[in-house]
């Protein structure tokens, strides 16, 4: 008996949890105004990854309207059901997704690449389809996961970024490619740039922050020729 209303109340917690983190940036999004007419408004929405480069090189987010939605372990479908209320209700000019090196990690079970890859380009439409311009990035270089060693991620990771960007081709979008400059001849994350073989140092972030410049500027050079 005591198991059965041990279960039943696990069951509970787990219905009423909010899976997606939906409720994470609750307030910074209800005191963010409208952007700034003529102003250019991006949304950067991702796992960790995206969210530690705040912390790590917080001077990359200073004195510009570049807002940090990463959260943490976060997966790819837990990234589609917030990417309205992260991404769309902010009205951005562009967002730049990161994405799918936890699904791979299977922090919310096992993913194959069509599952990630779908749900990266599920935002892209979403994004698109709110007049929002769309910088697709590359997963960074991984040859493990210290929290779920084992999986051999490196061939998976190029399945990714090999799909990513051909449908960045395809679609007339921007393809920030982080892999290319940041992998070493192992597959590995340069040591240089990482504290764990997974997430980058302030080393990697400042790396990240020139590439991702380019990419932008790239979008908005494009944003005003189709103007």
């Amino acid at each position: 008996m005591r198991f059965l209303i041990l279960l039943l109340f696990m069951n509970d917690v787990t219905m009423t949890q909010d899976w997606a983190n939906l409720n994470k940036y609750n307030k910074q999004n209800s005191k963010l105004g409208p952007p700034k007419i003529n102003g250019n408004r991006i949304v950067f929405m991702g796992n960790s990854i995206t969210e530690n480069w705040s912390e790590l090189y917080p001077e990359y987010f200073s004195e510009k309207d570049y807002i940090n939605r990463g959260i943490g372990g976060q997966t790819t479908p837990q990234m589609l059901i917030r990417f309205r209320v992260d991404v769309i209700d902010l009205k951005p000019i562009i967002v730049v997704i990161l994405a799918g090196t936890n699904d791979i990690a299977g922090n919310t079970g096992p993913a194959t690449v069509k599952m990630i890859t779908d749900n990266i380009i599920s935002m892209a439409e979403l994004a698109r389809s709110n007049r929002i311009h769309v910088i697709l990035s590359s997963i960074l270089p991984a040859a493990d996961y210290p929290w779920n060693p084992g999986l051999d991620p490196p061939e998976k990771i190029k399945a990714v970024n090999y799909v990513l960007k051909k449908y960045a081709n395809q679609n007339s979008l921007t393809y920030l490619d982080y892999y290319t400059s940041m992998v070493d001849n192992n597959n590995e994350l340069k040591k240089k740039y990482t504290y764990d073989g997974v997430h980058p140092n302030k080393k990697g972030y400042e790396l990240m922050s020139i590439l991702a410049d380019q990419a932008i500027s790239e979008t908005l050079q494009l944003i005003l020729k189709n103007q």
